[in-house]
């Protein structure tokens, strides 16, 4: 979840082009999700699809409890001030032993959202006791698509693996370097972009909203 930031009645400024907005301030996960995007959407001008920082939309209030609608209430916020098909996903972390956190709260789980470092010692520091066998853990993301016309999809997307004991690898953001992937010896974080997006929670999840994408923008 995101903390509340400006309301979500302001218009956004969309410059000439932009025919696609994803609900996101990182510049890393625009980057990650059009790289995603890009096979299934073939001739798109990468200019064409921005964030939410490219046309200064305001961050609604994510008030709600599960990935799902988080995602949704951010595609929507995005859509109506944009007036351009939105795409928000809402991800993170599920912890078998924690009960599933930090789930929603993942990106603010040691109490500052988005301190990558704190959430990670946090987390490992919760977990320092416990056996290999029972680190599971999974990566969850929901992917919504809103069209300005009120059309709403959202596609669901999971990473399985353990947790590691120490961070390790310099890729990727957020927990990427703690969650070994099913099959694998290698943190998310040790992993190239193209291999872990091939089988990333978001990759997933994106990858099967591309139809609907497609037909949105050819609407």
């Amino acid at each position: 979840m995101t903390p509340s930031g400006p309301g979500s009645g302001a218009r956004a400024v969309v410059p000439a082009g932009a025919r696609l907005v994803l609900a996101t301030h990182n510049a890393r996960k625009v980057a990650e999700l059009r790289a995603i995007l890009a096979p299934g959407l073939p001739g798109l001008d990468p200019a064409a699809v921005l964030g939410a920082r490219d046309v200064h939309a305001p961050e609604p209030v994510e008030d709600g409890v599960t990935f799902e609608e988080n995602a949704l209430i951010k595609a929507r916020a995005l859509a109506a001030a944009t007036g351009l098909p939105a795409v928000a996903d809402d991800s993170g972390l599920s912890v078998d032993v924690l009960g599933g956190a930090p789930g929603i709260f993942s990106a603010r789980w040691a109490g500052r959202h988005g301190d990558d470092a704190a959430n990670l010692d946090l987390l490992l520091a919760q977990l320092a006791d416990i056996a290999p066998a029972h680190r599971g853990a999974r990566f969850v993301c929901a992917a919504a698509l809103v069209t300005p016309d009120g059309a709403e999809h959202v596609e669901v997307g999971t990473l399985e693996g353990t947790l590691a004991t120490a961070p390790r690898g310099t890729g990727g953001f957020g927990y990427d370097p703690v969650l070994v992937p099913r099959g694998d010896s290698r943190t998310c974080a040790e992993l190239t972009p193209e291999q872990k997006n091939a089988i990333s929670h978001r990759g997933q999840a994106f990858r099967a909203l591309v139809p609907h994408l497609v037909a949105a923008l050819r609407a």
